[in-house]
């Protein structure tokens, strides 16, 4: 059977890195319900994986958008953390379509965002992630599908939407990546703010930059 390529991996879209000009950040669904069920990672550590990722879009000034579905019932309210980041952005509550890309509202903050590379995580997967970011490919965006700020019910449920998010033409990655992405230079001025979600997200990355700092410190009191 002969498996073709996606147009994003041919035409080199993939190749050109995330940077703060070209990308828009889309947290789908992350909803204190919902995210009760996602059991391929421990909640503290998904949680913490979701505010890393929407940390770096505030630290970056990315455009972003920001929805929840059925909120009303049992998906529950979107986590507080979020709305607390971005008290500007207007949530789209969705009543009715599982898809976001089915609500109009949400495609339409899509493309005010004037921006063709969507950064995508949502709970569940298979579900919340994998339905718009399939239809934001056939939209023709370029779709960084994040793991790790997503999530599923099991562990086999989660691997296989990373299957196939990667075989329909998205790029799956981790949180990290994305903010090393767009850090891209440790003498840009957002370095501080990176460094700052390194620490308190990526605990063994804080604990390195703790060791530099003791190391300096030691330095200079010798050096005395």
């Amino acid at each position: 059977m002969e498996i073709t390529s996606n147009n994003n991996s041919q035409n080199g879209s993939y190749h050109e890195f995330l940077t703060p000009d070209n990308a828009a950040m889309v947290l789908i669904d992350h909803q204190t319900g919902t995210m009760l069920g996602v059991q391929d990672i421990r909640l503290d550590q998904f949680r913490s994986n979701v505010l890393a990722l929407a940390k770096t879009a505030k630290l970056h000034n990315l455009p972003t958008v920001i929805t929840v579905s059925y909120a009303e019932g049992p998906n529950g309210p979107l986590m507080q953390e979020i709305a607390d980041l971005f008290p500007d952005v207007k949530v789209i509550y969705r009543p009715g379509p599982i898809n976001a890309w089915d609500d109009s509202n949400f495609v339409d903050a899509i493309a005010a965002t004037g921006r063709k590379k969507l950064i995508m995580a949502g709970v569940t997967s298979d579900i919340c992630l994998y339905f718009p970011a399939i239809s934001a490919l056939k939209a023709g965006y370029d779709v960084w599908c994040i793991y790790d700020a997503s999530g599923c019910w099991d562990m086999i449920s989660e691997l296989s939407s990373i299957l196939r998010l990667q075989q329909a033409g998205c790029l799956v990655c981790n949180w990290a990546t994305v903010t090393a992405m767009l850090q891209k230079d440790w003498r840009n001025s957002t370095a501080p703010g990176t460094l700052d979600i390194f620490r308190e997200h990526l605990p063994f990355y804080g604990m390195l930059a703790n060791n530099l700092e003791k190391n300096k410190e030691r330095s200079v009191v010798t050096q005395k």
